[in-house]
């Protein structure tokens, strides 16, 4: 199908082609739009760390210049940053924010469905959203006291050797308005793109059902000569009826 026809198809069925996006646009302004609630995100770094082997008195004794301390804690900071949405991390932040005085009980599910974390080599980066900033900051304080002071409970084979492992908060909890998720800004365009997607392939489709002659190519596509017409200009295809 040459692009001319393709154009013309369209013109012909712009009625369907525009109509889905216009009821999705109605629909969208119609129904009230949901309200965002106002929430906060604390956001706090931990450098994660684990005291390195000291050397052995033998002099063949080779330590690697302590590559396995530093790669031992990059693989901790991984780990960690599944550990914070644990439920033993949750409970244990319940307790230490109810003991610096917050007054609201947390359920421990909230914590982890509001908490997040990622780690780039050593770093831990670690999140939390909640509506109300007060119980916020006590909260991300309290989750600064776990991880720093508990961190080696999290892994037995540490504890049982005696090796420490080392967190260090070296950004405290900063605490911002959450801002719109992505998902917002984009839900409506998105909406009116497929809508408009969806009326072309129903205009084409529309198109290929209707065995009506719009012109002198459609009885010459059945094998039949036209000697001439007289079109109505208003029957005329898009293409010719810019020409004219």
């Amino acid at each position: 199908m040459e692009i001319r026809r393709l154009i013309d198809v369209l013109w012909r069925r712009a009625w369907l082609v525009l109509a889905l996006p216009a009821l999705v646009l109605a629909l969208g302004l119609l129904r009230p739009a949901a309200q965002p609630q106002p929430g906060y995100v604390a956001n706090m770094r931990f450098s994660v760390g684990v005291m390195p082997v000291e050397a052995a008195p033998a002099p063949d004794y080779y330590t690697y210049d302590r590559y396995y301390s530093w790669l031992t804690a990059e693989y901790l900071a991984d780990d960690l940053s599944q550990i914070v949405r644990s439920r033993e991390v949750a409970e244990a932040v319940r307790a230490e924010a109810a003991r610096q005085g917050l007054e609201v009980d947390v359920a421990p599910e909230a914590i982890q469905g509001s908490s997040g974390a990622g780690k780039q080599h050593r770093i831990l980066t670690v999140t939390l959203n909640w509506p109300d900033r007060d119980q916020l900051r006590v909260l991300a304080n309290a989750l600064t006291t776990v991880l720093s002071q508990g961190q080696t409970a999290y892994f037995e084979q540490f504890r049982s050797a005696g090796t420490p492992i080392v967190m260090h908060p070296i950004d405290p909890p900063s605490i911002v308005p959450a801002g719109i998720s992505l998902r917002s800004k984009v839900e409506v365009p998105l909406r009116l793109l497929l809508a408009l997607v969806a009326g072309v392939a129903l205009a084409f489709f529309v198109e290929y059902l209707d065995d009506s002659v719009h012109g002198p190519e459609d009885l010459e596509a059945h094998g039949l000569a036209v000697v001439g017409a007289i079109p109505r200009s208003g029957a005329l295809p898009w293409s010719e009826r810019r020409l004219r």
